[in-house]
C-alpha cells in the first residue's frame, strides 16, 4: 500500500467513524465549556471520555452528581448510561479518535497570557497521541497558539515521530490532525439552544478542517470553516473585544450621564428602538466571566510582537477595570450623605456571580468590590443564592459564608452587584436603610434610600 493510499484510508476511516457516531471522543477540561460539550456528544450517541486534573470533579461525575448549577444530576446520570466516563488518567487518550481541549487560559498577575493549562495538557497527552487522531483546541487564546505552541509540544512529546498534518499531502502512518474551534458558551443563556450556535472551525490543513467540521457537524446545526487556526483564534477575540469595547463605551457614558442627571438606562432603552445600526450594551460594576475581561489582553500582548499597540482595546480595558473602584467610591459617597463613614459600616453585597442567575464566579467584579470595601474598613457580608460560601480562587481568598436576608435592616448599605431574579427588590428597598444599585435592578422603584450608580 502506498503512503498516499494509507493516508487516505486512515483519514476516511476516522471520518466514517465520526459520521456513524462510532468514534470515541475525549473532552479535556470539564468546566463550564467542556462538560456541556461532553454531554452534547453523549446525547448524539458518541461514547465520550472526559478528562480533568481535578479529582473532585471526576469523583462527582463518576457518582452521577453535578457541580454546575444549570446541569442537573439527571443529565450526568443519563450521560453515564450512554457510556460517558470521567478520569484523570491521560493515557486513555490513545483509545480515542478525537480529543477536544477545553482548558482555562487566564491572565497572570501582569495581565499577560497564561498558557500553562494548554502546555501542561499538551505534554500530558503527547505520549499517547496516535496517527489519524483529531485534536481540537477550543480554549480562547491569541492567534498562532495552535500552530506555535500546541503543535510543537505534541510533535516533540509523542515519541513515535508523529507530525501534525500540514499542507495538502499527508502520511497517514505518521500524522495526526489539528484544528482550532473557539468555544461560544454563554452561561445562563436559555434563549438559544447550543446546537443553534454556529461553530467556527480552522484546521491546520484541509483534512483537519474536514474532520473537525464533520465532528462538530454531528452536534451543531451549522459549522463555519475558515482558512486556518489563526483565523479561528482571531475570530473569537474579535467577538469578545467587540463586546468589551462597547461595554466600556456605555460605562463611560454612564459616568457622564450621572453627572448630567440623565438616566443612562432610559437612554439605552430609547436608542434600542432604532431598527438598524445599533445594538444595546449595558453598563455595570465591572466585567466578569472568563472571556470579556481576559481575551482582549491576549491580543494586546500578541500585538507587541508586531510592534503594534492596540490603543482602543487598552482604553476599553482601563475603563472597565475602573468600574469596581467607582462602585466603592459611590458607596462611600452614599454613606456620607447619611452621615456615616465607609470605614466601620456594615455593607451587604447582593450577588457575587459575574452575571445574573448563574453559579459562575470567574473574574466576577463582586470579588474585587468586596476586597476594596474591606480594604477601606467596611465590614462586608454577601448574599447569593448560588453560592453558600466563597473560598479561595486564583486571585482571591475571602473565606466567607452566605448571609441571610431576613435581617437586612442591620446593614448600613445594601449593594446590588448581581441582579439575580430570585431577589425581591421591592422588599429589599423597603427594608434596607440604603441601597446602592449598580445594575438598574430597582427600575421603577422610587425611594430616598436608593442610589443608582
Amino acid at each position: 500500500m502506498t503512503t498516499c493510499s494509507t493516508a487516505a484510508s486512515l483519514f476516511s476511516e476516522v471520518k466514517t467513524r465520526i459520521e456513524t457516531r462510532e468514534a470515541r471522543v475525549g473532552v479535556i477540561g470539564l468546566g463550564y465549556v467542556g462538560l456541556p460539550l461532553a454531554l452534547l456528544y453523549t446525547e448524539a450517541k458518541f461514547r465520550v471520555t472526559g478528562f480533568d486534573i481535578d479529582q473532585r470533579k471526576v469523583a462527582t461525575l463518576t457518582s452521577g452528581e453535578s457541580y454546575i448549577y444549570r446541569i442537573p444530576p439527571t443529565e450526568i446520570q443519563a450521560a453515564r448510561s450512554r457510556g460517558f466516563s470521567a478520569t484523570t488518567d491521560f493515557s486513555a487518550v490513545t483509545e480515542l479518535d478525537a480529543i477536544i481541549i477545553c482548558v482555562p487560559t487566564p491572565l497572570d498577575e501582569y495581565k499577560e497570557p497564561d498558557l500553562s493549562f494548554i502546555t501542561d495538557t499538551a505534554k500530558a497527552i503527547a505520549p499517547h497521541v496516535r496517527a489519524g487522531q483529531l485534536i481540537v483546541l477550543e480554549s480562547t487564546t491569541y492567534p498562532g497558539t495552535t500552530e506555535q505552541v500546541l503543535v510543537p509540544i505534541l510533535e516533540a512529546g509523542n515519541g513515535r515521530g508523529l507530525k501534525a498534518a500540514k499542507g495538502q499531502t499527508a502520511d497517514g502512518e505518521n500524522e495526526f490532525y489539528v484544528a482550532f474551534s473557539p468555544e461560544r458558551e454563554d452561561p445562563g443563556n436559555d434563549s438559544i439552544a447550543r446546537r443553534d450556535i454556529p461553530k467556527v472551525v480552522g484546521g491546520l490543513n484541509s483534512r483537519a478542517s474536514e474532520l473537525a467540521t464533520a465532528l462538530y457537524g454531528t452536534i451543531f446545526n451549522r459549522t463555519v470553516p475558515v482558512s486556518s487556526p489563526a483565523v479561528a483564534e482571531m475570530t473569537k477575540l474579535l467577538e469578545n473585544i467587540y463586546r468589551c469595547v462597547n461595554i466600556a463605551l456605555v460605562n463611560e457614558l454612564k459616568l457622564l450621564s450621572l453627572r448630567m442627571g440623565i438616566d443612562i438606562w432610559e437612554v439605552i432603552e430609547a436608542a434600542s428602538t432604532k431598527p438598524f445600526g445599533f445594538h444595546p450594551f449595558y453598563p455595570g460594576p465591572g466585567l466578569g466571566g472568563h472571556c470579556i475581561p481576559v481575551d482582549p489582553y491576549y491580543l494586546s500582548w500578541k500585538a507587541k510582537e508586531w510592534d503594534f499597540r492596540t490603543r482602543f482595546i487598552e482604553l476599553a480595558g482601563d475603563i472597565n477595570n475602573s468600574m469596581p473602584y467607582f462602585v466603592v467610591s459611590s458607596v462611600g459617597r452614599a454613606l456620607s450623605q447619611q452621615r456615616k463613614a465607609l470605614n466601620g459600616s456594615k455593607v451587604l453585597v447582593l450577588g457575587v456571580a459575574y452575571k445574573k442567575d448563574i453559579d459562575d464566579l470567574r473574574e466576577s467584579p463582586a470579588l474585587t468590590i468586596i476586597e476594596l470595601l474591606q480594604r477601606n474598613g467596611a465590614e462586608v457580608s454577601y448574599n447569593d443564592p448560588y453560592f453558600p460560601s466563597i473560598g479561595k480562587g486564583r486571585h482571591y481568598d475571602l473565606q466567607m459564608k452566605c448571609a441571610p436576608l431576613h435581617d437586612i435592616e442591620k446593614y448600613d448599605c445594601v449593594l446590588i452587584v448581581t441582579d439575580h431574579s430570585d431577589y425581591d427588590y421591592g422588599w429589599i428597598t423597603q427594608h434596607a436603610s440604603l441601597v446602592v444599585d449598580t445594575r438598574n435592578a430597582t427600575k421603577g422603584i422610587q425611594g430616598d434610600n436608593i442610589v443608582r450608580c
